[in-house]
C-alpha cells in the first residue's frame, strides 16, 4: 500500500461534517417552532445533542452515496451502536430520558436489524426484539478482523441481554434523509417564509455563517456553550430585520476590514483627503470605511437587494447636500483667500462628513461607514471635494501620470 490518502474518501469526510452543521442548523430553525427552551450542540454527546425541559436527543448522521444499503454487517450500523452502547456501560446515558436518532441517506433493507427500528415502520410495528436477535446473529457470524471492527463488537459484547433490548428501544431509524443538498433547499424554504423567496439566499447565507462561526467557537472551547434557544431566537431575528424592506443587511466581516492605507495611495479620495491637509491618521480612517462601503455597497447589488436605482439615488441625495454646504464656503471665501484659508474651510467640510453626515440609504440601515465610506467612493469619482479648487488641483496632478 502506498499509504496516501484517498482523495475520494477525504471528500467524503469534509461533506460529512459540513452536512452534520447543516443538519444541526436545521434542527435549530425547527426548534423555534416549540419554544425557546433548549440547547443544540454538535459533537457533544453525539454529532448532534438537544437537550429540553422533557427529554435528550443524540443524533448520529450518515451522509452516504445513493444507494448505499445499511446493513446487519454495516459500519455505519455498529459504529453507532458501538458508541451508544459505550455510553451505557459508562453510565453517560440515561435511556429513560434521551432518545437515540440514527439518520442516513442510505437504504436500510426491508427484513434488516435497522428496518425493524424504524418509527411507524411500513408493513408492521418496530419490533426491537427481532432487531436484537438479528443483530446477535451478525454479531456472531461476523470475523471481526480490523481492530475498528473489533471495538465495535466489544462494546455490544460488554452489554447483558436486557441493556442491548433497552437500548435498542430508544433507539430510531431514519433511512433515506434529506442529503446536504436537500436539506439546504429545507433551509431555503424556511428562509423563504421569514424573508421572501428573493432574499431567502441571502438571508441564509448569513445564518449559516454565524452558525458556522458559533460551532467553531464551542469546539474550540473558547466560553461558548452549546447553541441556546434564546441565543438563536435572537440572531435570527437580528438577521431576519435586516431584510425588512427599511433595512439592509450589515454583514460582520465587512465590518472588520480594515484596509490598508498604504494601498490607496494613488487613489484619488486619498489625493482628495491630502489636498485638504488631512492627518494621517484621518486617512486611515477614510480608507477604512471606503474599504467597508465599497465591500458592502458590493454585496447587495450583486445578491439583488437594492431597488432599481436605489443606489443613484442615494448618491444624489449625498451630493446634494455636499453641494449646498461647497457652495456656502466657495462664496465666504471669495475669489483672493489663500491657500490656509481654503484648507481651513476644506477640513470644516470634511469634518462635517466624518462626523454629522448621517443619511441613511433606508430608514433601519444606520451603519455611519455607509455614509462616510460612500462620501469617499463619490471623491474617488471627483463628484465631491473638499479643497475649494480640488477639481483643477486633481487635474494638474493627474495630467502628468496620465500622459506618460
Amino acid at each position: 500500500m502506498s499509504g496516501k490518502s484517498d482523495p475520494f474518501e477525504a471528500s467524503a469526510a469534509a461533506l460529512g461534517y459540513l452536512y452534520q452543521l447543516r443538519m444541526a442548523l436545521l434542527v435549530c430553525v425547527e426548534h423555534l417552532q416549540t419554544g425557546l427552551d433548549w440547547t443544540v450542540a454538535v459533537e457533544a454527546g453525539d454529532d448532534i445533542e438537544t437537550v429540553s425541559d422533557t427529554a435528550t436527543n443524540w443524533w448520529q448522521l450518515k451522509h452516504r452515496a445513493p444507494g448505499t444499503r445499511m446493513t446487519d454487517a454495516s459500519s455505519d450500523l455498529w459504529k453507532t451502536l458501538r458508541i451508544w452502547a459505550t455510553a451505557v456501560s459508562e453510565q453517560q446515558v440515561d435511556l429513560e430520558r434521551t432518545n437515540l436518532f440514527l439518520l442516513t441517506t442510505g437504504i436500510v433493507p426491508t427484513g434488516s436489524a435497522g428496518s425493524f427500528l424504524v418509527p411507524n415502520r411500513p408493513g408492521g410495528a418496530r419490533d426491537e426484539a427481532e432487531a436484537l436477535k438479528l443483530l446477535n446473529t451478525a454479531r456472531a457470524n461476523s470475523a471481526a478482523k480490523s481492530s475498528a471492527a473489533k471495538a465495535n463488537f466489544a462494546a455490544w459484547d460488554a452489554l447483558d441481554a436486557n441493556q442491548r433490548l433497552s437500548l435498542l428501544k430508544r433507539i430510531q431509524v431514519l433511512d433515506e434523509a434529506n442529503d446536504i443538498t436537500k436539506a439546504g433547499e429545507q433551509l431555503q424554504g424556511r428562509a423563504a417564509l421569514v424573508v421572501g423567496h428573493i432574499h431567502a439566499s441571502a438571508f441564509l447565507q448569513r445564518l449559516e455563517g454565524w452558525f458556522l462561526q458559533r460551532c467553531i467557537a464551542h469546539l474550540a472551547g473558547t466560553g461558548s456553550g452549546p447553541v441556546t434557544g434564546v441565543e438563536f431566537d435572537d440572531i435570527f431575528d437580528q438577521r431576519r430585520n435586516q431584510f425588512r424592506p427599511d433595512n439592509l443587511p450589515i454583514d460582520v466581516d465587512v465590518v472588520d476590514l480594515h484596509g490598508e492605507a498604504a494601498e490607496h495611495t494613488e487613489k484619488t479620495f486619498v489625493r482628495q483627503l491630502t489636498l485638504a491637509g488631512i492627518g494621517n491618521a484621518r486617512i486611515r480612517m477614510a480608507v477604512r470605511d471606503y474599504v467597508r462601503a465599497y465591500e458592502q455597497r458590493s454585496r447587495w447589488s450583486n445578491e439583488n437587494l437594492l431597488r432599481p436605482g436605489e443606489l443613484g439615488e442615494y448618491e444624489r441625495r449625498l451630493v446634494e447636500e455636499w453641494q449646498r454646504r461647497f457652495n456656502v464656503m466657495i462664496d465666504d471665501l471669495g475669489e483672493d483667500a489663500a491657500e490656509s484659508e481654503m484648507r481651513r474651510e476644506a477640513k470644516k467640510i470634511y469634518a462635517w462628513v466624518e462626523q454629522d453626515a448621517r443619511y441613511r440609504i433606508r430608514p433601519g440601515c444606520d451603519e455611519a461607514f455607509v455614509t462616510t465610506g460612500s462620501y469617499q467612493m463619490l471623491a474617488d469619482e471627483e463628484r465631491v471635494g473638499w479643497h475649494p479648487d480640488f477639481e483643477a488641483r486633481l487635474m494638474a496632478l493627474l495630467e502628468p501620470a496620465e500622459s506618460r
